[in-house]
């Protein structure tokens, strides 16, 4: 699949340090949102969450009336012509499509209004939807998280925005004890219908307490989904689906994908248009070696994956999507028929995700396996702030390489090697 860079600039760069002020002042647009707490006239979203409040015997997306949503297979092959779109122009899209079509999604977090996204992900959102919809918020995640999941226990939809996933660190408590327990707490009396999205993974030069991966941290924790995005078809898709479930999701984007632009069919552009949570995709399929990865790293195993083919080596890449639910039939499936696996992520390597994919494959396919499993993952160490230590850190392109020569008992060059 062909990527091309976006030509616009990186608006997230220093959106943090903009932040401060205006996130400070802008607290008045949560009025509207939580209303009598501060002493003020109700806003129309309180008065819903009064409506729909009551106790929570009997809260159920059945007793909310909510939606129910078509799904559209994963592995389906579009025939109509396609149209480039950039991974930012996806999520916005599908996040106005999914405000139009329901009025109790809204948005909330850091500078997501006025500024409209660190990233732009929310552009134009506020002029259309107003401030009870779109909601700035002071520097406070686990305020607004905590807002956000009260809430979804009352029948609204929020889509959480963290301005970098490191900072849903200050809202774990809320994520996890508040959003992810409830349902089963509850005797599936609660439903959480709650989305936190965000860049999550390395970026380039933000160092170690912006810069890491979480998808294993969230991903060990019953009561969530976690959503991996690749492609702008996947950030369409996903995100659709994330606000539909009637569950919490954590949605992990990535930074360095926002400006990159893929062919996106007409079928993935209708408003219609949903992925199935928990199900991969072949990016392309393979006979030799069976490479698994998700977000950035995708497109990372796919140029791997050339690279092998000129010599010799066919590889099937797997684009996760979903970390949790995760895809252990797909994964199973192609093991059993290359007999090979590289597992490729940027996150740290013990308890990771590679980790988990490894023991399903030993558990369900190890008489099918011809090598051991390789995993490729980042540096057991905090994210370098150095330019050149920032890059061993993390997986590059010709570990992928070099990994799947040696699962496939092929000699690697020692100048490669050393490399």
């Amino acid at each position: 699949m062909s990527m091309t860079k976006e030509s616009d600039t990186n608006d997230g760069i220093g959106a943090r340090q903009q932040t401060s002020f205006r996130s400070i002042v802008s607290h008045n647009l949560l009025r509207p949102v939580i209303g009598n707490s501060f002493g003020v006239k109700e806003g129309k979203m309180w008065g819903i969450l009064r409506q729909k409040a009551g106790g929570f015997t009997g809260v159920s997306s059945q007793g909310l009336g909510l939606r129910l949503w078509p799904v559209t297979s994963a592995l389906r092959n579009y025939s109509s012509a396609t149209k480039e779109m950039t991974v930012r122009d996806a999520l916005n899209s599908a996040l106005d499509e999914e405000m139009a079509a329901d009025p109790n999604v809204f948005v909330m977090g850091e500078e997501v209004g006025e500024y409209q996204g660190a990233y732009k992900i929310t552009k134009g959102l506020l002029d259309k939807y107003g401030p009870e919809r779109v909601v700035d918020t002071p520097i406070t995640e686990a305020g607004f998280a905590g807002i956000g999941v009260g809430s979804a226990y009352h029948g609204l939809r929020p889509v959480i925005e963290f301005m970098t996933f490191n900072f849903s660190m200050q809202a774990i408590d809320h994520i996890i004890n508040s959003a992810a327990k409830s349902n089963y707490m509850s005797a599936g009396q609660i439903n959480v219908p709650i989305v936190f999205r965000g860049p999550n993974g390395p970026a380039a030069g933000v160092g170690a307490q912006h810069s890491q991966c979480y998808g294993a941290w969230y991903g060990s924790v019953p009561g969530l989904k976690v959503l991996v995005p690749y492609s702008s078809e996947d950030a369409r898709g996903l995100l659709k689906a994330a606000i539909r479930d009637p569950d919490p999701v954590v949605f992990l984007e990535n930074e360095l994908l926002y400006g990159e632009s893929f062919p996106v069919s007409a079928e993935a552009l209708d408003s219609s248009f949903c992925l199935p949570i928990g199900k991969a995709k072949i990016e392309r399929e393979g006979k030799d070696i069976t490479i698994t990865a998700f977000s950035k790293m995708v497109g990372y195993a796919l140029k791997a994956a050339e690279i092998l083919e000129k010599e010799g080596i066919s590889a099937e890449v797997i684009n996760l999507r979903s970390i949790r639910p995760l895809d252990r039939a797909t994964i199973n499936a192609s093991v059993r028929k290359t007999n090979r696996l590289v597992t490729v992520e940027e996150g740290f390597p013990q308890h990771g995700v590679g980790a988990e994919i490894c023991a399903s494959v030993v558990e369900d396919s190890f008489g099918y396996l011809d090598a051991p499993v390789e995993r490729i993952a980042g540096a057991d160490v905090p994210t370098p702030y150095a330019a050149n230590l920032e890059r061993m850190a993390f997986p590059q392109i010709e570990d992928i390489v070099r990994a799947a020569k040696r699962a496939c008992y092929r000699a690697v060059p020692m100048a490669a090697s050393a490399s």
